[in-house]
């Protein structure tokens, strides 16, 4: 009996059962603003700088761990964002235009950081006393890596191999995926918030209350309050944050709080020049190695991995349809073409969908793909004006991580509620989700525990491009967990008749391909008719 349905039985005939489960649905509902919709310019202008604050706390992290390690300092390290902020600009447009044309953000991606820092410290780059020049010819070593690598992500996606594989991803397995393509960025919420209590704890509170509380309890404005509640937050704890500065709250505390509490060590306003663009090829000629290659190709392999998950939260808090695999396969292709693009610039790292911008969606009910692309425009407009786009990028990460707190929380329940596709009454449906979110959990926490304490991985052979492949891979969460769905679901009690139900196969069957529904259409299509131009995906 459907929800809604009057019970027919019984003294209660007549009375509408509320025992009922929810109705599936497809398309998430709720949403203020779908991918084709758009809010008015003022309000969408304000949408897009709040995803441009979420982003670059990612940007910041990665510059910060890099940069030194490579040889540089703070100059480096401003330019070296820069260049991450421009390309993530180009790459947003390039995947919001002609890829997936889902509400997603393309930025830099941490599956690049180990093989990043295995260059930094590679034995080729230590005659280099210079420590610019060591930075320079360690970004030139990683621009040729990233070169290679997006060949792979260019070929998997534009000539179709991934749409084979997302012909056959159920429900049941994309579960495992997207939960942990939130979920397994753990260490970057509650530990880094940490680090400086005192403001990283106000700020999710703060973020909490606004976009939960206040928002329900005022009605009339409460969608207004939810959407902007992190520029708030950000604005409030910020200015705290100064407050304590300037009165010397931090001036006898140990270095490591000082470098996450105070807003002026950062070292990026006075090492930002004020306008500079970059350009292809900054840093010199690329230089190739066939180790840097192969780990590369392991990042970008995860990479796609975790893009797809992102892929797949951002559609549902778009309230588009379920991807189509030619289209997700289509995006793995620009994704590659992004990934190309940071190797000329020389990001130092490749490029994957922004996990926590995804979550951003969900956070403010506006799926929209205008307000990204006016996010990848303050991208570039905040990349070319240094010094201004120091400022935003000084903000400490503490607050940056009270934010990853909430909006990974939303990638990971977008997973999570693609369950209702699934049947929860099956013991191979039970055991191929508790089985692949353990080891998804399991796996990574060994691997990455192991470097931790004897400073390499578990696998420690003579070859250390081998040993950053194996490193890369099982240091993902997402990769591990959807390796292990996969494989369940393709390979257990097969031939069961009634597989294809449980595991939800029947309710993506109808978006397998593009033009089988018109909705698909409608959110997915490629204007001035290019569709034409990608037949084979």
């Amino acid at each position: 009996m459907a929800a809604g349905e009057e019970s027919k039985g019984g003294k209660g005939g007549g009375k509408v059962d509320e025992f009922q489960p929810h109705p599936v649905k497809e398309q998430f509902p709720g949403v203020d603003y779908c991918v084709t919709s758009s809010p008015f310019w003022p309000e969408g202008i304000l949408l897009g700088f709040q995803h441009f604050l979420v982003m670059i706390g990612t940007i910041v992290i990665i510059s910060t761990l890099l940069a030194p390690l490579m040889g540089g300092g703070n100059v480096e390290k401003a330019q070296m964002i820069q260049t991450l902020l421009f390309v993530a600009g180009i790459n947003t447009l390039l995947q919001t235009l002609l890829g997936t044309r889902l509400p997603v953000v393309v930025g830099s991606s941490y599956a690049f950081v180990i093989p990043a820092i295995s260059v930094a410290f590679s034995r080729r780059l230590s005659i280099y006393i210079d420590p610019h020049q060591r930075f320079k010819q360690s970004m030139r070593a990683t621009q040729g890596g990233l070169i290679v690598a997006s060949f792979l992500q260019m070929i998997i996606g534009f000539f179709g191999f991934w749409r084979i594989f997302a012909r056959y991803l159920s429900p049941l397995s994309a579960v495992p995926l997207v939960t942990l393509t939130g979920l397994g960025l753990f260490a970057l919420g509650f530990p880094q918030l940490a680090n400086c209590v005192e403001i990283g704890l106000p700020a999710l509170v703060i973020l909490v209350v606004l976009s939960q509380y206040l928002s329900s309890m005022m009605k009339s404005r409460g969608a207004i309050i939810n959407r902007f509640a992190v520029i708030v937050s950000i604005g409030i704890v910020w200015a705290f944050a100064e407050i304590l500065t300037a009165a010397g709250a931090y001036d006898k505390r140990s270095p490591k709080t000082q470098f996450s509490c105070r807003t002026d060590r950062s070292g990026l306003i006075s090492a930002a020049p004020w306008i500079r663009v970059p350009y292809p090829f900054q840093w010199g000629r690329p230089s190739f190695n066939v180790g840097d290659a192969f780990a590369m190709i392991a990042s970008a392999f995860v990479a796609i991995i975790e893009s797809t998950g992102t892929f797949i939260a951002a559609s549902r808090y778009g309230s588009a349809t379920p991807i189509p695999p030619s289209v997700l396969s289509r995006g793995i292709g620009w994704l590659g073409i992004g990934t190309l693009l940071d190797g000329f610039f020389g990001t130092g790292v490749g490029s994957t969908a922004s996990v926590e911008n995804a979550g951003l969606l969900g956070l403010t009910r506006v799926g929209s793909r205008r307000v990204i692309q006016i996010s990848a425009g303050f991208m570039l407009f905040f990349s070319v004006l240094g010094k201004f786009g120091a400022v935003l990028a000084s903000i400490p990460l503490p607050i940056i991580a009270a934010l990853y707190c909430v909006l990974f929380a939303y990638v990971a329940a977008a997973g999570l509620g693609l369950l209702q596709f699934c049947n929860l009454n099956s013991y191979r449906s039970m055991f191929i989700l508790g089985f692949s979110l353990f080891m998804g959990l399991s796996v990574p926490q060994y691997f990455n525990q192991y470097l931790l304490v004897t400073g390499h991985g578990p696998v420690h052979t003579a070859s250390t491009a081998f040993n950053n492949i194996v490193q890369v891979i099982f240091s993902s969460p997402a990769t591990v967990a959807i390796i292990v769905a996969y494989f369940l679901d393709f390979t257990l009690r097969r031939g069961d008749s009634s597989i294809r139900r449980d595991s939800g196969r029947h309710w993506w069957a109808k978006f397998r391909n593009f033009n089988q529904d018109i909705r698909s259409e409608e959110f997915y299509s490629l204007p001035m008719n290019l569709n034409r131009f990608f037949p084979s995906i």
